[in-house]
């Protein structure tokens, strides 16, 4: 068995290609469940994110996986494969489990050490193990990449004052008025992004802003949070008008369509010119609505020069991270070399148990039938301990043996001395 990861990012696809393949999470049942039809394909999870699509499995054999999960993408974004491939990396074992945690830490995020992608990581266990799609190794991967994540925020300072997404499109804005605060604003959406973007806006002083979202509740609930900002709630129908009435205009919905596109910008009569910031994978404004001379967009893409003036600062506490992530790897490469005892261990205890049952049944019908029911639980009771407690050393000591070699020479010489026949192996 090897793991793998299969994906792209904002590293190496614009966003016109991620949002086509972009799965929501309503569709990743359905996507784990296909990609475990595949033969080769034994464990998978699904990271959909706005900067990042990635396949985590677990495979048979690792060549033909590879070209299952990049198949598989090629049909749900509708891409030829051949064209799809120039967009794709490819992570093998170690490689893809450095990946995870770097991902896990933030390493690997376009905000450097930006705290959403955590959560996200964690969502991702949370519905590959709800559907079913991860068994033990992936399982016990995403858990000690969860880890290291924690690990890397409590014992560095990468987290400190890291900017998201959110605050990057704020901070592109403020670069492009002259004073921020006077600016009429509106926010369409009402989730963790368009939160994170009231919260941003608040401190620039902007303290009147429209939220235009299809749930009105939601939209409440956000007001709450903010009680020291006007926040004017819209329902879905009014959007246009909202956006009309507007200076700035951010989106980030779930929407998978563009809700802002030429075709009903045009409607609207406007006094000024309108900014439109998209931070949603799949963009909620269509690349044609920067053909209205009085629309200036921006997507996600676009905030890559606004982070790269806060990456300098943060490259030092990026290095502080990786050690930690390595030791990390090397827990979890122990772990799982761990597993070649497996069998053996298994194999071993069945026969020696099977030993037990049989001298303790000879012992008790020796005994005599009134004497064995009076005594056969504390009987029994001391054959396993006197068994596990024979057991206990050696398993712990075979376990903990780091020296891979010398670890596979102690498993055959028990398979030789204890005439052991294995029946199944660990890849």
């Amino acid at each position: 068995m090897n793991i793998i990861v299969v994906g792209l990012s904002h590293k190496t696809a614009a966003v016109e290609i991620r949002e086509k393949l972009s799965i929501p999470e309503a569709k990743i049942e359905e996507s784990i469940h296909h990609l475990l039809n595949y033969p080769h394909v034994e464990e998978v999870g699904i990271m959909s994110t706005c900067n990042r699509l990635e396949i985590y499995a677990v495979v048979k054999e690792t060549e033909q996986g590879v070209t299952e999960i990049s198949q598989f993408l090629a049909e749900i974004g509708h891409i030829h494969l051949s064209q799809l491939r120039k967009h794709l990396f490819i992570l093998l074992h170690q490689d893809a489990i450095r990946h995870l945690m770097r991902v896990s830490a933030g390493l690997e995020s376009l905000v450097l050490g930006e705290g959403q992608i955590l959560a996200q990581v964690r969502n991702t266990h949370k519905l590959a193990t709800k559907y079913q799609g991860m068994s033990r190794l992936l399982d016990r991967l995403f858990k000690q990449a969860i880890s290291a994540g924690k690990r890397v925020r409590t014992e560095t300072n990468i987290g400190t004052g890291a900017v998201s997404i959110s605050s990057a499109a704020v901070e592109l804005v403020d670069t492009k008025v002259d004073d921020l605060s006077c600016q009429k604003v509106s926010i369409i959406g009402a989730g963790k992004m368009s939160r994170l973007l009231v919260q941003h806006l608040a401190s620039k002083g902007v303290s009147d802003i429209a939220i235009v979202n299809r749930s009105l509740s939601r939209s409440q609930e956000l007001a709450k949070q903010f009680p020291q900002v006007k926040l004017q709630l819209h329902p879905l129908e009014e959007m246009m008008m909202v956006v009309s009435q507007s200076d700035i205009v951010f989106t980030s919905t779930g929407a998978t369509q563009p809700i802002l596109e030429k075709k009903n910008l045009s409607t609207i009569e406007v006094s000024q010119s309108i900014m439109l910031v998209d931070i949603s994978v799949p963009r909620n404004v269509s690349s044609d609505a920067s053909e209205l001379n009085f629309i200036v967009s921006y997507n996600v893409d676009d905030l890559k020069a606004v982070v790269a003036q806060n990456q300098a600062s943060r490259r030092e506490m990026a290095r502080e991270a990786e050690v930690l992530l390595e030791e990390e790897i090397e827990a979890f490469e122990l772990w799982w070399q761990s597993l070649e005892t497996v069998p053996t261990i298994s194999c071993l205890r069945t026969k020696i148990e099977e030993i037990r049952e049989q001298e303790l049944e000879k012992a008790l019908s020796r005994l005599g039938s009134e004497f064995a029911e009076k005594h056969q639980e504390v009987i029994e009771a001391l054959t396993r301990g006197i068994v596990n407690k024979i057991l206990h050393d050696p398993m712990v000591q075979l376990r903990a043996q780091q020296d891979i070699e010398a670890r596979r020479k102690a498993l055959q010489t028990l398979q030789t001395l204890f005439n052991l026949e294995i029946s199944e192996q660990f890849g």
